[in-house]
């Protein structure tokens, strides 16, 4: 189906032209040689062509049309090589063939892109849309997934504004497949409720442990083998009333970065045990709260970042590569850039290979007369 998409001209299928001009060629070619030219040889390509591009029903006319114009040669010149009941058994059967080739071709594509539409709806219930200044925060995100083939895996990010503040939360769950995927919607589920309900940014930590504890033990209930997973995760909050204080709590995570006209620098907070692992050192997470001027930027990565190996199997230097970068050119630290920036170097450092799915996402607050805060405008 998408195959007929691409063979358009000014909005119309141009799908059939290919097999017709062979069949035309085809025609001509044998009206001009002698009898040692092989019209079979030949024919047998226009419904195998038609087969490929072509929809059932242009396959089954192209057939015909094969058995048509082989026919008609065959009567026409009754001097040259005269084709037996083989040869257009042959033609016929080839015909038959391909139309049902193209059956199941066309079968096969409308149930890809059925998957292909589920798959985009996973990935938007689980990485929803961000609008444009989200909870006053300016944010751009690059979400690359090492199976070329898949959409969605186990790294997770969003940004929930409410009553309490922003909150920001990216992570990655233990593994990959579908167990990672629902992992990361059960995480994702908590934060944007507990984020908004809860004015304590540790209450929130402690309902993402829960929840991580919690779909532990309904896999492990239901038989599987991925009851152990964890997840490790970064999340921040943007108080209404400090306009220049961000919060980090991790939880075995990589600590963001801060990356403005002045260089590049960490906000480090407690080690933090990742989700699922709370039991190991029962407490309250760790908070630390951090200064940060207007013009810095949040950066947020994921391991297929910082664990990005080149052919010498040196990791990936991302602080030095952004700092390099921010002197050169301090436009560089806009989200958007920024983003950008840090997926162009992570593929070109891994050449072009992902081994992990890989999540860059930057944000920084909006000039607080511009910022919507949860579709409401702020004074």
């Amino acid at each position: 189906m998408r195959r007929q998409e691409l063979l358009r001209v000014r909005g119309r299928s141009v799908a059939w032209l290919p097999p017709l001009l062979l069949l035309v060629a085809i025609a001509v070619a044998d009206y001009h040689t002698i009898g040692e030219f092989r019209m079979i040889s030949w024919i047998v390509l226009v419904p195998a062509i038609a087969a490929s591009i072509c929809g059932v029903r242009g396959t089954a006319l192209f057939a015909v049309l094969s058995l048509v114009t082989y026919v008609v040669a065959d009567s026409a010149w009754p001097h040259e090589y005269r084709a037996g009941r083989a040869d257009f058994v042959l033609v016929a059967l080839g015909g038959i063939l391909a139309t049902l080739a193209c059956a199941i071709r066309v079968r096969d594509e409308r149930r890809a892109l059925h998957m292909g539409d589920v798959t985009d709806t996973i990935r938007r219930t689980v990485l929803r849309p961000l609008p444009d200044g989200w909870g006053g925060l300016d944010h751009a995100g690059v979400y690359l997934t090492a199976d070329a083939h898949a959409r969605v895996g186990g790294d997770f990010y969003d940004i929930q504004p409410g009553p309490h503040g922003t909150r920001v939360l990216v992570g990655d769950v233990q593994g990959k497949g579908l167990g990672a995927v629902e992992a990361a919607a059960a995480l994702l589920g908590t934060f944007r409720e507990a984020a908004y309900h809860e004015a304590d940014l540790a209450t929130v930590a402690e309902r993402l442990e829960t929840r991580m504890t919690r779909h532990r033990g309904h896999t492990v209930a239901l038989g599987r083998s991925d009851g152990d997973r964890f997840a490790t995760a970064v999340l921040l909050a943007f108080p209404d009333d400090d306009q220049e204080a961000v919060d980090v709590l991790l939880f075995g995570h990589e600590p963001p970065l801060a990356v403005g006209r002045g260089g590049v620098r960490t906000l480090s907070a407690g080690a933090g045990l990742p989700l699922g692992f709370r039991g190991l050192a029962p407490g309250p997470a760790e908070i630390r709260r951090w200064r940060i001027s207007g013009d810095e930027t949040l950066l947020l990565v994921t391991d297929g970042v910082t664990e990005t190996r080149d052919g010498t199997g040196a990791f990936y230097p991302l602080a030095d590569e952004l700092a390099r970068a921010v002197a050169e050119d301090p436009g560089t630290a806009g989200p958007a850039r920024l983003a950008a920036f840090v997926r162009d170097g992570t593929l070109r450092h891994g050449g072009g290979h992902l081994v992990d799915d890989t999540t860059v996402f930057a944000v920084r607050r909006r000039a607080r007369c511009e910022a919507p805060e949860g579709g409401r405008s702020r004074p």
